[in-house]
């Protein structure tokens, strides 16, 4: 259904091209819907531009190119600059929770022990047009404190309590577009629709509750890509009478090109930063992606790159550097853990893993750090609690790293496993049916995944058979994969049972998973074909 209003007298109009669930019309506003076509006009021309230009840089790598610090930026390295002060309630950040913007997540995220939590229309949301629009009725709710939920099962209330961690949203990645909305016949950039919404809706009452409209910045490449953020921040407190300078950033390293460029990105935003963070999961994938076209790039079983490798180290150490020279936040990873009922044993083995993690990244010298589940949030501040002497360790200067573009592309060493491919397929194909469902963070064998982690899922597969890849125990990945997708199958009905199984759409999920790894041609991100595939 296709419903036209007109913002701002300005034609053609705004379309929908679904129904707009009631709550939503709330906040799908003329006013505010006047700020993401204003924005959307200016903007998604020079978004293109960028996406552009992250073609014709693959291009470059696919035929050898490695990447490097640009020379062109040399003096925004070696110059002294620091970003603008940082707002009080974003001073002590050291254990951040993250989630989707469903209700109940919302409400019992901002009650955890934690100090922010980051509400994720992006890696952790399934982008249906529900989620999207209704999450936002939920992020207003919040910031309101009006919000609320019960359990339709047992009655149980959930409400905020007096105090609750500073409210962070993460909009969608500017590779991506919302195909519900569409502005002068163009669907509208999925970034600057998530941006502007939650903007509009509330800036007053986050001004008026003494904090401010703060993100987390996805997937970026660049420090071009950065200022673009940063020109939409300013164009979009101008047209809404805000103090330039309000909105806050924290911009996710997660890609292998944006490592280059850590100072520069920083730059760009100074006005508007709020730090830098590990997003080690999309790190990883960003890795494999980038250097797909090269067998010494080629990467083991994913279980085993954890963060002591080099070129992760590296990464963590020059953030953290980079970081606090600018006067800036080094946010570390996500623990991925959560707790295991019902096996003490296996629950402290899983939860001594988080300790020993978190441990690790406040000894480096991170300012805080990322869980997924509440139940994290203790290990998490006793971590940076028995190293902190104060809200952050924005006085830890790291003069003693030094860390050369050799060091980040250091490629790790380590076995392919069929284990390792077995879980893979399984990991990849589970989240991908629930995200056809509508859910975008799934637990999978104790561990909480996202977009982020089946994507290294299906681009380790896809790297493996595009090389010729064999597993330590002589399986050829290209000729035993259709046989081991089918084993995994029927792995996850047996484990499920058959009625539930066959009520969901594992088999067209494995179909779109295994479609895509036996292209030729890599796809840029498993969400973009599964989009236009969401109901």
């Amino acid at each position: 259904m296709q419903r036209k209003i007109r913002v701002a007298e300005q034609q053609p109009s705004i379309e929908f091209t679904c129904e707009i669930p009631p709550p939503a019309e709330e906040i799908l506003t003329p006013d505010a819907l006047a700020v993401v076509a204003e924005l959307h006009r200016r903007f998604n021309p020079r978004r293109l531009e960028l996406l552009a230009a992250r073609v014709t840089r693959q291009s470059e790598l696919d035929k050898g190119a490695r990447p490097g610090f640009l020379p062109a930026t040399t003096e925004v390295r070696e110059s002294d600059w620091r970003i603008a002060e940082i707002p009080h309630d974003l001073v002590d950040r050291r254990v951040e929770i993250t989630g989707p913007v469903d209700r109940k997540m919302v409400i019992n995220a901002l009650n955890s022990p934690a100090k922010a939590f980051m509400a994720d229309l992006e890696d952790s949301c399934s982008p249906t047009w529900a989620n999207v629009v209704l999450g936002q009725v939920n992020l207003r709710d919040a910031v309101n404190r009006t919000i609320s939920f019960e359990n339709p099962v047992n009655g149980k209330v959930y409400r905020l309590n007096d105090e609750t961690a500073t409210l962070m949203v993460r909009p969608r990645g500017w590779h991506l577009d919302e195909k519900h909305c569409l502005i002068d016949g163009e669907r509208v950039s999925a970034s600057l629709f998530d941006f502007a919404l939650y903007l509009a809706n509330n800036h007053d009452e986050l001004r008026a509750r003494g904090s401010g409209p703060y993100f987390y910045l996805p997937k970026l490449e660049s420090h071009l890509e950065a200022r673009l953020w940063n020109d939409v921040f300013v164009a979009a407190q101008e047209s809404l009478g805000i103090p330039i300078g309000t909105i806050k950033a924290t911009v996710l390293i997660e890609t292998i090109l944006a490592a280059f460029e850590m100072d520069e990105i920083l730059y760009e935003l100074r006005q508007h930063s709020a730090g830098l963070n590990c997003g080690r999961w999309d790190y990883i994938f960003s890795f494999i992606k980038k250097f797909r076209q090269c067998p010494d790039f080629v990467l083991p079983d994913r279980g085993s790159v954890t963060m002591d490798r080099h070129f992760l180290k590296s990464y963590v150490q020059l953030l953290i550097k980079t970081c606090h020279r600018r006067g800036a936040h080094a946010m570390g990873g996500m623990a991925a853990q959560i707790p295991i009922k019902n096996d003490d044993q296996a629950n402290a083995a899983a939860m001594g893993k988080v300790r020993e993690d978190k441990e690790r990244e406040a000894n480096a010298g991170h300012d805080g750090t990322w869980i997924a589940h509440p139940g994290l949030a203790t290990i998490a501040t006793t971590a940076f609690d028995s190293v902190m002497n104060g809200p952050n360790q924005l006085d830890i200067s790291r003069d003693d790293v030094e860390i050369t573009a050799d060091d980040l592309l250091q490629v790790p060493g380590g076995a392919i496993t069929e284990a390792g491919l077995r879980e893979n397929i399984r990991v990849g194909v589970q989240y991908v049916e629930a995200w056809m469902r509508g859910q975008g963070c799934v637990p999978l064998y104790n561990l909480m995944e996202d977009a982020a982690t089946a994507e290294i899922c299906r681009s380790q597969i896809w790297q493996w058979i595009q090389h010729n890849a064999k597993t330590i125990e002589g399986l050829d990945v290209a000729t035993h994969f259709d046989r081991l997708l089918d084993e995994e199958l029927k792995n996850i009905e047996d484990q499920l049972g058959s009625d539930r199984f066959d009520a969901q759409s594992f088999n067209d999920a494995a179909e779109l998973f295994g479609g895509m790894i036996r292209k030729q041609e890599f796809d840029d991100f498993l969400t973009l074909p599964a989009y236009e595939a969401l109901a």
